[in-house]
């Protein structure tokens, strides 16, 4: 009898380990609908034509469905065409979607805090690992009797230890700063030259609340999806990295061979284009699934980048001609010609203007002719431009101003003041609203715009240096 019963739950464990291993049939018949060529395989990995890998994810309990959809993603409201990171399904079996890791491993998506679905799945316990792969220990869970390494999160959020007294000397102590209603529910984001963590303050707070540790100087920061994301590049790193602003981690890091510089984005299709100017190229970022869509091959150091619809327009760094790409026309090039020290560019009713940093003035260009329709002259060292409802702010460091530029009548209607004796440097619309954000490196402090108004609305001082600031809304992990 005693033998009878052992090999009776020897065959229970056989039955169970190779059903872990099958995926039901309404799954893979979804995976197969909606990716044309891709492989469910023996052990449950899920393999597209393109070579996404998907490990699977066993429920304890499979939900009762009449129809099999998708419940919840990340990012969110993903079709499985779009391949996002975590797919998961309304009888909660799971997808977790094989990114690149450092020194060529490879891991799943780091969540701070994981679906339930995810914390108590668990994997085809006859799965074949996927080589180097790392999980995130709070994921632990899920590897069962598997050999699989876990390491901590890539947590990016980190105290700050930074002093930054030795560049603030002169400065007096701030003290208390009221809240505009504008930034309500806000975040500022703030890179230096003096380190290589980008700060991360609560509006009208002087002082850093904490900072995202970086591996080198930020070249430049852009909130991507909403501001729910932020790419960075950084200096002589060949990367762009993606940063979840929900939990202050890193979701991708996107190797492009080359070192990237600028970042402009066209929120309207989800792309981002980054300049690679060593290399002469610009590179489109997909960001729907963060992948690297195309390589445009340019002419020239390409810097100043301004993205203008069906448009792209950059400065060659070394010649300072002008060049525009025509997103419609296979990314054709066009010369428009050369402007002693472009620092900024704009373009409005098929008009490109141009500001000269050394010349103070701005030239308008005709895009049809390439012929120079006027210029004219601005305050001193014109250094970026911004628009907003057919009026073009531009901002001149020197003293410290935005001027008002109508492009119906080509004349500057308005000055705005900014801080006396300071030095701004760039102006950034704020993501989703009518204000924008002017950085200052010389006073340490960043002033909102009303751009509906054209007014200066506040500026903030900071106890930091100031090198370029971001702004967004407060995100929840699962907004």
């Amino acid at each position: 009898m005693r033998k009878i019963l052992i090999l009776l739950v020897i065959v229970i464990f056989s039955t169970l380990s190779s059903y872990a291993a099958k995926v039901p049939d309404d799954v893979v018949e979804y995976i197969k609908t909606n990716i044309h060529g891709a492989d469910v395989r023996f052990d449950g990995v899920v393999i597209f034509p393109d070579n996404t890998v998907y490990l699977p994810l066993f429920p304890s309990l499979f939900s009762d469905v009449n129809v099999l959809k998708i419940k919840e993603s990340i990012p969110e409201h993903r079709e499985l065409w779009q391949k996002p990171d975590v797919v998961i399904f309304n009888n909660d079996f799971v997808l977790l979607k094989v990114l690149p890791a450092e020194n060529g491993k490879k891991t799943v998506l780091h969540m701070q805090n994981p679906p339930l679905q995810v914390r108590t799945g668990l994997l085809p316990q006859e799965m074949l690992v996927p080589s180097g792969l790392i999980l995130p220990e709070n994921l632990k869970g899920i590897i069962g009797n598997l050999n699989v390494d876990v390491k901590k999160e890539d947590i990016i959020k980190q105290n700050v230890k930074e002093s930054f007294e030795e560049f603030l000397t002169e400065r007096n102590k701030i003290g208390l700063q009221s809240l505009i209603t504008q930034l309500n529910g806000k975040k500022v984001y703030i890179s230096t030259n003096y380190s290589k963590n980008i700060q991360v303050l609560d509006p009208a707070k002087s002082s850093p609340e904490y900072s995202l540790a970086q591996r080198s100087i930020p070249i430049n920061l852009e909130l991507v999806n909403d501001g729910k994301f932020m790419l960075v590049t950084s200096y002589e790193r060949p990367y762009i990295d993606v940063v979840s602003i929900a939990d202050s981690r890193y979701i991708k890091q996107i190797s492009l061979g080359t070192n990237p510089d600028e970042i402009v984005v066209d929120e309207e299709n989800k792309l981002a284009y980054i300049t690679a100017p060593s290399s002469s190229l610009i590179v489109v970022l997909d960001l729907k699934d963060m992948s690297i869509k195309q390589k445009i091959r340019v002419n020239g150091y390409c810097e100043k980048l301004l993205y203008a619809g069906d448009k792209i327009f950059y400065v060659d760094k070394k010649k300072g001609t002008v060049w525009a790409i025509e997103v419609d026309n296979k990314y054709a090039l066009r010369n428009v010609g050369t402007i002693p020290n472009a620092s900024a560019l704009m373009f409005a009713d098929n008009k490109l203007y141009v500001a000269s940093r050394t010349k103070s003035r701005v030239a308008v260009i005709d895009y049809s002719t390439l012929g120079l329709e006027r210029e004219f002259s601005v305050s001193n060292k014109p250094v970026s431009m911004l628009m907003h409802n057919g009026i073009i702010y531009l901002l001149c460091a020197q003293n410290n101003v935005i001027q008002c530029i109508d492009t119906n009548t080509g004349n500057i209607v308005k000055e705005i003041g900014l801080v006396p004796d300071g030095f701004s440097t760039r102006i950034n619309k704020v993501l989703g609203t009518n204000l924008a954000v002017v950085a200052d490196v010389k006073s340490n402090s960043y002033s909102i715009i009303d751009l509906d108004k054209g007014m200066l609305l506040k500026t903030y001082y900071v106890n930091i240096p100031v090198k370029d600031v971001k702004i967004t809304n407060r995100v929840n992990l699962f907004d």
